[in-house]
């Protein structure tokens, strides 16, 4: 048996993102609204969701639901075996009626795996039922390979500490995340005032695994949302209670087989352990004399287990999502710890839709008061392309290095929130050279290859590890307004908080990577102030005041920068426009709000515009009788000489 307390470098490590089928193939047919047929011809499918119109028949009923499949299948031809000129057969394809998500939408299962012209045919055939407001593949969502610290790495304990520094004997010397005071999240600081206690964190991951050093008491209150048995590895298909992490992996047959060409780079993986990783962060337990410390240790961890073998589907993380935050989902009992933190560690390469069950999951977590965080992706690539990333109302997280400069990997962007430490893997954060100690996140995991063996320590890279600072920063947040008295500060609130907490960069990006670097002791403290960043909640700066019908030239907008204005519209008054106009570099987009300012990044305004460019425009034909809050926030690079107009008729 090997001692706990010994720190196992190498351990194995994988980031979870949702690697969803590209569907922007030329190739792929379309039907404006209804759906975007796949474009990958190494791709099967045997789960589609369908979301039917309110008021239609099928909306109820499953039976019609399930007949309107099969009619589809016969008008297709794919209810007939038919035999190719050579003999082979292809077998008939069937259908069965699974269960209704908890959005609304319906999960449907063919008989066998269609290819991708079967597939797209099929689809294209139930989207022409003008019943059918949309229809796609449950896709399938994928344990892709991250950043593991190597066995060869040495620690160096290269930074002095600050403040309250607890007695966890690896915190000093592998926890630079924490206390750095140019890459870190500041943490330590923040633990005088704050340890998150009285609230849940929902981590929709792996699930969890026992760990002295963690916290498990509401393991067994947790789920495993996974209905699939292939993905699951039980028996049967079907939900069960708990959150447990009882592997992941797919080096072994039959899952390797079932891996191998589909879009899983993790072909041939041990299990990650990746929601033991992530819950570490989040709470680990602090100042017990036990290993590594958490960020809001006295945080309760919610597991809740939705990719296992090959990844898993998006019936299952949306039903998750609004079972976490206090939705119904049919045939799972209602969540008695209903979170107020939801962070998931996963995303895909497809945007985020209004037609995605995610979306929709999210849009109603936010509505209860959840803040649901999640990655900006490793792709190095523009978050907007990005599932659950680029969906509205979420605290997109990028991932910066010690040096505070983003980590080569880190997807980048209008869309993302604020930056977190998730490690750059080399020194000063270079895209490559030496591997590095402080170029990971350090935190529990599990040393089974398989199913789980000895509780351990171990790093790991990649906004998957950035992500859990700020949950774990949101966690202390509305813990420490609570247990103050204050009123707890909703979603939107949460986001104005870390915006404008976030510690500048310390160096020139590449990229935009959101405001700054999270900043758990300011956070706290600005919250504690009374101050969510929105007029009438401490912070009534109109900003700029634009007069009716006059251009404001002359506008410099930084990148990623936001600059307020504001214009107070008089009872009676129609169609008020608000546009920017002109301007040299950068591509700005325009936010506008009722009565308060939108968040920085714009996922609570009631009117936006984020077209390519600088000439956006907001059109309102019935303004109200207040004052309309104006954000402009830049892009990639700065912009200069910006014109900004609002106008309306009295």
């Amino acid at each position: 048996m090997k001692s706990l307390h010994t720190l196992r470098i190498g351990a194995l490590a994988a980031a979870l993102f949702l690697s969803v089928s590209a569907i922007h193939a030329a190739d792929a047919p379309t039907l404006p609204g209804k759906f975007v047929g796949v474009g990958q011809a190494n791709q099967t499918y045997d789960r589609f969701i369908i979301t039917y119109k309110d008021g239609t028949t099928e909306r109820s009923s499953s039976d019609a639901v399930i007949q309107n499949v099969k009619t589809a299948l016969g008008r297709v031809g794919l209810d007939r075996v038919t035999i190719a000129s050579n003999g082979t057969t292809t077998p008939a394809v069937s259908a069965s009626y699974q269960r209704k998500l908890a959005v609304g939408a319906d999960l449907v299962r063919t008989s066998r795996k269609l290819n991708q012209s079967e597939a797209n045919t099929l689809m294209a055939q139930i989207a022409a039922d003008p019943s059918v407001a949309h229809v796609q593949p449950d896709y399938k969502m994928y344990v892709v390979k991250d950043f593991a610290a190597p066995a060869s790495i040495n620690a160096k304990a290269n930074v002095a500490l600050q403040t309250f520094t607890p007695d966890d004997p690896y915190y000093a010397k592998y926890q630079w995340h924490f206390f750095d005071p140019t890459g870190g999240a500041n943490v330590n600081n923040a633990w005088d005032i704050a340890d998150g206690s009285g609230i849940t964190v929902a981590v929709i991951d792996t699930g969890i695994t026992q760990h002295p050093d963690l916290d498990t008491s509401l393991a067994d209150a947790g789920y495993d949302f996974i209905s699939d048995s292939f993905v699951s590895g039980r028996a049967t298909d079907g939900r069960v209670p708990g959150g447990w992490d009882t592997g992941d992996w797919d080096n072994t047959q039959p899952y390797l087989q079932e891996c191998l060409g589909s879009n899983n780079p993790a072909d041939g993986e041990p299990s990650s352990w990746h929601g033991t990783h992530v819950s570490g962060t989040i709470a680990e337990l602090t100042n017990n004399g036990v290993g590594m410390a958490g960020i809001a240790y006295n945080a309760k961890v919610l597991p809740v287990r939705v990719l296992g073998h090959c990844g898993g589907y998006d019936s299952d993380i949306s039903d998750a999502i609004e079972w976490a935050s206090g939705g119904h989902v049919d045939g799972v009992p209602d969540n008695t710890h209903v979170a107020q933190v939801i962070s998931m560690s996963l995303g895909g390469q497809e945007a985020c839709t209004p037609d995605a069950p995610e979306y929709t999951a999210i849009q109603n977590a936010i509505s209860r008061g959840t803040t649901v965080v999640v990655a900006a992706g490793n792709s190095s690539a523009d978050v907007s392309g990005f599932t659950p990333a680029s969906c509205p109302g979420v605290i997109a997280v990028a991932s910066n290095g010690i040096t505070g400069k983003r980590a080569f990997y880190s997807n980048y962007g209008k869309g993302v929130t604020l930056s977190a430490p998730g490690g750059g893997i080399y020194a000063n954060d270079a895209s490559s050279g030496n591997v590095v100690d402080n170029g990971f996140v350090w935190s529990s995991i599990n040393d089974g290859a398989t199913t789980p063996g000895n509780a351990t320590y171990g790093g790991m890279a990649g906004t998957s590890q950035a992500t859990p600072h700020v949950s774990g920063t949101v966690a202390m947040i509305i813990g420490a307004t609570n247990a103050a008295g204050l009123a707890t500060p909703s979603p939107s609130d949460i986001a104005n908080i870390l915006v404008k907490s976030a510690r500048p960069f310390p160096v020139a990006q590449d990229h935009v990577i959101g405001a700054g670097i999270v900043d758990a002791a300011a956070a706290v403290n600005l919250a504690l102030n009374g101050d969510t960043g929105n007029p009438g909640d401490g912070d009534s700066d109109p900003g700029i005041t634009l007069t009716k019908g006059v251009i404001l030239s002359g506008q410099n907008i930084g990148a990623g920068a936001a600059v307020r204005y504001s214009i107070t519209v008089p009872a009676g008054a129609t169609t008020l426009n608000i546009r920017t106009i002109g301007g040299s570099g950068g591509d700005v987009s325009l936010y506008v709000k009722a009565g308060s300012s939108p968040a920085a990044d714009g996922s609570d305004a009631d009117f936006s515009s984020v077209k390519p460019g600088n000439n956006e425009a907001v059109v309102i034909q019935k303004p109200e009788a207040t004052t309309y809050y104006i954000l402009v926030v830049g892009g990639e690079s700065a912009t200069s000489n910006l014109s900004v107009l609002a106008d309306y008729t009295p």
